[in-house]
């Protein structure tokens, strides 16, 4: 489990294609190594991966075929630059919101407004998620918890504070491009329990 709250950002240092569409994503990092066990979790722009190796400044993850192609994992290359959080430990101060790490789908940004020091982002998600968000609720943008400010139809909106654009990937983000989004885990269980009545 993680908190949306992103503590480092790294870069793709290598894509390397593996057997049976698996493909091992190394990535650069100022993490200390010792710190960072062989199968530990780390969120990578949202997605939870699992290290399977590791050295200095760098750790690399397996990517399967379905997060390859459900997540913008897929089309990470050399040079890309990714958010990322360690897996949250018990007694760590939960500073954003539960987010578990497993992506629900793509947001593509539609509108950007620049404001003095801060941002506000208009996203379009798809119909089947639109109904997950809700104004003041939560969600997580490549791994960056966010309150979402408002909402039309399957677009909603959200503001990025100084702080979050210049330590995330968010701060570069532009018209067109998409984030993986989670939507909030409450919602989607809440969802689910109404739906079996």
């Amino acid at each position: 489990m993680f908190t949306g709250i992103v503590t480092d950002m790294g870069e793709v240092s290598a894509v390397e294609p593996r057997a049976a569409g698996l493909v091992r994503l190394k990535i650069a990092c100022r993490c200390d190594p010792e710190t960072v066990a062989v199968g530990a979790s780390i969120a990578c722009s949202g997605v939870c991966l699992s290290v399977v190796d590791r050295g200095k400044d760098w750790f690399a993850v397996d990517a399967a075929a379905e997060t390859l192609r459900l997540t913008t994992a897929g089309r990470w290359r050399e040079g890309t630059r990714v958010n990322l959080e360690r897996a949250l430990k018990v007694g760590d101060e939960l500073g954003g919101h539960i987010v578990a790490g497993h992506v629900d789908g793509l947001a593509a940004l539609i509108a950007r407004e620049n404001l003095p020091d801060m941002a506000q982002l208009t996203l379009r998600v798809p119909a089947k998620l639109a109904r997950f968000i809700a104004v003041k609720g939560s969600v997580a943008l490549d791994g960056v918890a966010l309150t979402v400010n408002e909402i039309a139809g399957e677009t909603f909106s959200v503001l990025i504070i100084p702080h979050t654009l210049k330590v995330t990937t968010l701060g570069t983000l532009a018209v067109g491009e998409e984030v993986n989004l989670e939507v909030d885990l409450l919602a989607r269980y809440l969802a689910r329990l109404m739906e079996r009545g």
